[in-house]
């Protein structure tokens, strides 16, 4: 096997038990780095401190990505025309930040039997949000007591903007 010191090094072709008795004098571990080539590649290093410095920088990694959210709004039939604005400007807000959007449309009692004026309002409150552009609306379900939808930011369309602006 090839043997390859703490420093990177070449030590050269060596036997198992050579090797290994390199590995006892230097206090270090012995750690197969490529088993497939011919003859395998082995590394003398501290195998605890590698295995700390490369979990310490998949942490870091790890705090560094965004987690993306989903916020949501609610909104009924009887809900006013300024309530909905708002809440559109909430909505828009939630998407500029990241967040997809979910939408519930509540329907309360007898309201339930007028679906389709709940859809007419749903695809009225879609439209206010569509001052974006960019967004991607998922077609409305119906839930238990009402309807939902999804909507979010569409980025292909976003970075070719930003392409465009420069």
């Amino acid at each position: 096997m090839k043997l390859i010191d703490e420093n990177g090094k070449q030590l050269g072709i060596l036997r198992f038990r050579e090797a290994m008795r390199i590995a006892k004098e230097r206090d270090l571990d012995l750690v197969e780095v490529n088993s497939k080539s011919k003859p395998p590649i082995v590394r003398l290093m501290d195998y605890g401190r590698h295995r700390y410095r490369t979990m310490k920088m998949q942490r870091k990694s790890k705090s560094k990505t965004k987690k993306v959210g989903t916020k949501g709004v609610r909104i009924g039939l009887r809900t006013g025309k300024h309530d909905l604005e708002f809440k559109a400007k909430q909505g828009t807000k939630f998407l500029t930040e990241g967040h997809r959007l979910k939408i519930e449309f509540v329907l309360k009692g007898r309201e339930r039997i007028h679906r389709s004026l709940a859809e007419e309002k749903l695809d009225d409150f879609v439209k206010n949000m569509i001052k974006i552009k960019t967004i991607t609306v998922q077609k409305p379900k119906r839930m238990g007591m009402g309807m939902v939808t999804v909507i979010t930011k569409d980025l292909e369309a976003n970075i070719k903007n930003t392409k465009e602006n420069k």
